[in-house]
């Protein structure tokens, strides 16, 4: 079966969304994602967004860590440049703690320029801080004194996981996956090539990861009708897009590619499924034991009582039938 992942980002340019009702509501869908068998929640990051983007997964995932009980919890991703690493270790390390050993992390350089001007980092800097921050944080797990930046340093307590929680680092090409296989234990990606790029690497450095785990497109709905959800969806789906193709745009990386909204073209793209049922439950098993599922049930701040709406009939329609292996 794939990998079932319920995710948020906590977006909510809608002002009639109460954003308390927000939080409350993914609150809760974790809990009945860790109830019904969902093995990943996972919490983006962006910060300064008109719309509230999640600037504090940790705080969220502390949260849902003491609402449930086995399922994991994901940061994709928390962008390491923005961070003290030796605070982020604590932070983290805390985290994994009080959840009984389930964090992951993903890390990225960012790449929105917005982020590093509102906390004074260079970004031209930030493959150096991703480098630096990764070292410092495994070294600071350790629990060992050292000298970061010329200071001793010391982290205490150290993380329930030994040797320490998994580390993915994110990007966007050759550069980044030889990258992650060097200073990483995975590589978040969701292109085939790049993920090509790491296992070449990570082999030649002496490890095998396996085969490519694709993440998916971060949405699934299923439904009786297909173009009325669609049309009801496309607000928040167009916003999601757009936020990420200014972000892009304005960032002027040539490894980054994002279309402006273009409804129709999404729509055959594939990237966002809404589908019936019989079509949909064909695409869960699709992904198979290497492919992630997600479901983005607050998606651009949809009301709560949709977001229901969809999960609710996710359990009754589809998950019975998915393939387990």
């Amino acid at each position: 079966m794939p990998n079932l992942v319920l995710r948020f980002d906590m977006r909510n340019p809608q002002p009639g969304t109460p954003r308390a009702e927000l939080y409350k509501a993914a609150i809760d869908m974790a809990v009945w994602a860790d109830d019904v068998g969902f093995d990943v929640i996972q919490f983006s990051e962006h910060h300064g967004s008109d719309d509230g983007y999640l600037p504090s997964p940790i705080v969220l995932a502390s949260a849902i860590a003491a609402r449930t009980k086995r399922i994991k919890l994901r940061f994709g991703l928390i962008i390491l440049p923005l961070y003290d690493p030796i605070k982020l270790a604590e932070d983290l390390a805390v985290l994994d703690i009080v959840s009984g050993g389930r964090v992951t992390v993903v890390f990225g350089a960012g790449y929105a320029r917005h982020e590093f001007e509102m906390f004074g980092v260079d970004p031209r800097e930030r493959v150096k801080l991703v480098e630096e921050g990764i070292a410092a944080i495994k070294q600071a797990w350790t629990g060992e004194e050292f000298t970061y930046r010329g200071r001793r340093v010391r982290v205490r307590p150290t993380p329930l996981q030994q040797p320490h929680p998994p580390i993915w680092l994110g990007g966007s090409s050759e550069a980044a996956a030889r990258r992650a296989a060097r200073i990483a234990d995975h590589f978040y990606s969701g292109d085939a090539g790049h993920y090509a790029f790491y296992r070449d690497e990570a082999i030649k450095l002496g490890r095998d990861p396996g085969p490519f785990r694709d993440i998916g497109t971060g949405f699934f709905v299923v439904t009786d009708d297909p173009d009325r959800e669609w049309a009801a969806m496309a607000p928040y789906i167009e916003h999601e897009v757009g936020s990420y193709a200014a972000w892009i745009a304005g960032a002027g990386d040539a490894n980054q590619a994002f279309a402006a909204p273009d409804l129709a073209a999404l729509r055959a793209s594939g990237a966002y499924p809404i589908m019936r049922r019989d079509e949909g439950l064909a695409y869960v098993n699709g992904r198979g034991p290497n492919g992630d599922l997600s479901l983005h049930p607050l998606i651009s701040g949809q009301p709560s009582e949709k977001g229901w709406e969809q999960l609710r009939r996710f359990e009754r329609e589809i998950l019975p039938f998915v393939e387990r292996v």
